[in-house]
């Protein structure tokens, strides 16, 4: 015996209390941190560390606006929209938002320029400009115009007019901006080249004050959507009202996952209690288990609580995960030691429990390091929370096996040894049946597997990674509904923009030094020189008399072309190409509100009785423009030099045949065939694009590892049973649990996503627990007689007992999970009960099947 085991029997068997009084001391003092857990929610924790559209998205963003905004939708009970009243609820609804200290603006129907209601000149453009809330404004040509202009229709007014918006617009944390930034540098520099050890010091406190910060910003967050909602309850009574946007759904998941958390962890916990004491007949048997499953829970928290590990949405079930590793190795010990008990009734506790921890060391030992290296796939995922999930699986099964050959053996010791309890044995009778069904079907069963693999594939080939973020909630939850209408009403839920630069310019032609650089900008200068005149003339007539002289000198146009001469895209001679572009956006069946410069080209054509300004006036009207009108009418289309496009796409989240991936890819090749421009002149982005580069990336990830994940527990196999034969046998009811789980969901229509993609290291590591005890069993009981039959019906007796009581208890307990309000939570719950009775089938048939046949044991 060496010295290490001599220590570890003294320690845990004979010095129970020193053993029981450190463990549990550590896992109260984990456990005290643990109740501070981190969430972490937020959008970028949920995209592609390194995308490259990541990095333009936060680009464009800050040159045009982003997704921090939340959106209420209002619509009268009883009256109509533009009715006095209704006019005057929103009012003040509208007021009370707007009057909170993050709220840079809020818009709505009541704010945005009126131009048609009347009708104004152009003259009128920088002094004439109305809103609803001012009282020179026509009420019946206001509602004319919201619901028509090209800006605000199926924006902020829907189609029928019953339903508006309220868009939220929050300040934008500079201290967050610059955190980030300052974070991403060094984060990226490390990458490159490595950093100093100052450098490395610097991005240790960076990210430090980034998380707290964030952390402060959530909270306050969380709080202004709850204001807000109080608000809204306020004006229930007049209107019906949703609240939607990015914030609100990262708070509400946020909401999910501390519930899931705390509720359905604790509820499975019980309920798996409770199937244990119908299982195993005495209390003792649920409290040592009970207590190690806690224990194993706060020390794993705690321990991320102290390193700030946050939980995310793809690991906000860990601890319900957790329990089934957990729980599965106490199982295993308690059966094997009833079984000791059973064979050697006159042997005293301390020999059954150390000969219980030696029989088991071994196949829990491989357990455990085959199942770290099925959730090691997670880790090249590129995506934080899905890496992150994989360590902390691999911390949990460390201090899972580690508790239950400490805490586990210890706890017992502490109880009595009770004579073996008889009872009746409805596990024994199904146990003893599966050989009897093995013996009569033979190669029939191996084709039925066959069969069944063959249907899994089939419906793998149907998996898919495109998913509705509508559908990761139920349709009572106020995010569905909120999309639901906005989608209906609004001109869709999910934003994604479309940014064309101009083409790359050819080599310049040498030129005088005092030559103009461009063609346009020479022949307006040459033209506003010698034809000014007539083109104050012409202002004159479009901007009301005597006002040309006056306009002209002050716009600058004398010294220079305008923005007309220096921007590709806003002049009159590229209107059209706009204008085509945005149409072409438009007729897609899958996009919803488009607006674009061309939208304010349309409204300025109908100042124009109907037709397009001419370059002169383009620049006039740019030029002279108030800050807000111009905020309304260029800011969020078109770049300060004219020469960027920013086409703002809706697309509709709750339609059932959205292919987000094909949509995109539509798009790309559409504006290069359809309408001649260059792919390098586009760029799709937003949030749908990173959301789908994330999915996309995930699934690959996940796919192109499995094979290398199943190679190496193939090695792990043969290092364990030391045969190449047996390795191979070992492997094969893995390789059908995966196709038959994946195939399902194919079947189903249960779309892989952030959290389901999950199930492959799931099914695995499951699969993987069973297949290890089985065959490490039936080793031992084929070496007894050499009888493969006989050793099969002796091992299922025993060890079958061991996996039949693990599948249920965790199968049932995760039933649990399906009473969420998180989708996503409820799929983990049934698929993972799926992944545990797929396991089971396949190594309590399947794998005594090929060992009766191939018979790889040399005796």
């Amino acid at each position: 015996m060496s010295l290490l085991l001599k220590f570890y029997e003294k320690a845990v068997l004979d010095r129970t209390p020193i053993t029981l009084a450190l463990i549990l001391t550590l896992s109260l003092l984990l456990g005290w941190f643990a109740k501070n857990l981190e969430i972490d929610i937020s959008t970028d924790s949920l995209l592609l560390e390194n995308d490259a559209d990541l990095a333009y998205y936060e680009a464009m963003t800050a040159r045009y606006s982003g997704d921090d905004f939340l959106v209420i939708t209002y619509t009268p009970n009883g009256r109509k929209l533009f009715h006095p009243e209704s006019l005057a609820d929103l009012r003040t609804l509208r007021n009370e938002v707007d009057s909170m200290e993050r709220v840079k603006s809020v818009v709505s129907i009541l704010d945005v320029p009126l131009i048609q209601s009347p009708p104004i000149t152009f003259a009128e453009l920088d002094t004439g400009i109305r809103t609803l809330d001012d009282p020179r404004t026509n009420l019946q040509l206001a509602e004319k115009e919201l619901r028509n202009s090209p800006l605000y229709r199926d924006r902020l007014v829907g189609a029928t007019g019953e339903t508006t918006a309220i868009q939220v617009n929050f300040l934008r944390d500079a201290t967050y901006q610059r955190l980030q930034e300052q974070r991403k540098a060094l984060r990226m520099k490390k990458m490159d080249g490595g950093l100093t050890d100052k450098e490395s010091l610097e991005l240790e406190k960076i990210a430090a004050a980034f998380n707290a910060h964030k952390e402060k910003l959530t909270q306050q967050e969380q709080q202004d959507i709850a204001h807000i909602r109080a608000l809204l309850e306020r004006h229930r009574g007049a209107a019906q009202m949703h609240l939607g946007g990015v914030p609100m759904i990262v708070t509400d998941i946020m909401h999910y996952v501390r519930s899931d958390l705390r509720v359905f962890g604790v509820a499975v916990l019980v309920v798996m209690a409770l199937i244990l004491a119908v299982a195993f007949g005495r209390l003792r048997w649920v409290v040592i288990s009970v207590i190690t499953a806690l224990a194993t829970a706060a020390i794993t928290t705690g321990f991320m609580t102290l390193v700030h590990w946050p939980i995310t949405v793809v690991s906000s079930n860990f601890i319900a995960l957790l329990l089934i590793f957990v729980l599965s190795l106490t199982i295993h010990l308690i059966v094997r030691f009833q079984e000791l008990h059973r064979e050697n009734p006159q042997q005293n506790q301390r020999w059954l429990v150390q000969q219980t921890m030696r029989s088991k060391a071994t196949p829990s030992f491989y357990m455990v390091i085959t199942t770290m290296v099925a959730f090691g796939s997670l880790v090249v995922s590129g995506i934080r929370p899905v890496i992150d999930f994989g360590w902390m699986m691999c911390l949990s099964l460390t201090v899972a096996l580690i508790l239950n050959f400490t805490l586990f053996p210890a706890l017992l010791m502490r109880f009595p040894l009770l004579p073996s309890k008889k009872r009746s044995d409805v596990t024994g009778g199904i146990m003893a049946i599966i050989p009897s069904i093995i013996e009569r079907m033979g190669w029939g069963l191996m084709l039925g597997f066959l069969i069944l693999v063959g249907l899994g594939m089939v419906g793998v080939s149907q998996l898919s990674v495109e998913n509705r973020f509508i559908d990761h909630f139920k349709a009572d939850t106020e995010i569905h509904q909120g999309m639901l209408v906005i989608d209906r009403a609004l001109g869709g839920t999910m934003s994604l923009d479309v940014i064309i630069d101009p083409p790359a310019a050819p080599p310049a032609p040498v030129a005088k030094a005092d030559s103009m650089p461009t063609l346009i900008p020479d022949m307006v200068s040459n033209t506003v020189a010698g034809m000014e005149d007539m083109l104050k003339g012409e202002i004159n007539n479009l901007w009301g008399d005597d006002t040309g002289d006056s306009l002209w000198a002050s716009t600058g146009l004398s010294q220079d072309a305008g923005i007309t001469g220096r921007s590709h895209w806003y002049n009159s001679m590229m209107a059209p190409e706009v204008i085509k572009i945005h149409r072409w956006l438009d007729q897609l069946k899958e996009t919803g509100k488009v607006i674009s410069l061309a939208s304010t080209l349309e409204v300025l054509s109908a100042l124009n009785a109907g037709q397009l300004p001419d370059d002169i006036t383009l620049s006039i009207i740019h030029k002279k423009l108030t800050p807000e009108v111009k905020e309304a009418l260029f800011t969020p289309f078109l770049s300060e030099d004219g020469n960027q496009l920013r086409f703002s796409v809706r697309v509709y989240e709750s339609d059932p045949t959205l292919k987000r991936d094909l949509l995109l890819k539509k798009i790309r090749h559409g504006l290069v065939e359809d309408l001649g421009l260059k792919p390098e002149q586009i760029h799709v982005n937003g949030m749908l694009v990173l959301y789908n580069n994330m999915l996309q990336s995930l699934f690959h990830s996940q796919i192109t590892t499995l094979g290398a994940v199943m190679v190496a527990i193939l090695l792990m196999f043969m290092a364990l049973f030391r045969s190449v034969k047996l390795a191979i046998i070992a492997i094969i009811p893995n390789l059908v649990s995966i196709p038959l789980v994946l195939g399902s969901m194919g079947a189903l229509g249960i779309p892989l996503d952030i959290m389901t993609i999950t199930i492959a290291a799931i099914s695995i590591g499951i699969g993987v627990d069973d297949t290890i005890h089985y065959i490490y069993r039936f080793g031992h009981e084929i070496r007894k007689d050499g009888d493969y039959p006989a050793a099969v019906r002796r091992a299922h007796s025993s060890i079958g007992r061991a996996l039949y009581y693990t599948t249920v208890t965790i199968a049932i307990g995760f039933s649990v999970l399906t009473l969420s309000q998180f989708v996503p939570t409820i799929y983990f719950g049934f698929l993972t009960a799926c992944s545990m009775l797929v396991a089971l089938l396949a190594n309590l048939t399947l794998l005594p099947l090929l060992l009766e046949k191939i018979r790889p044991y040399r005796l």
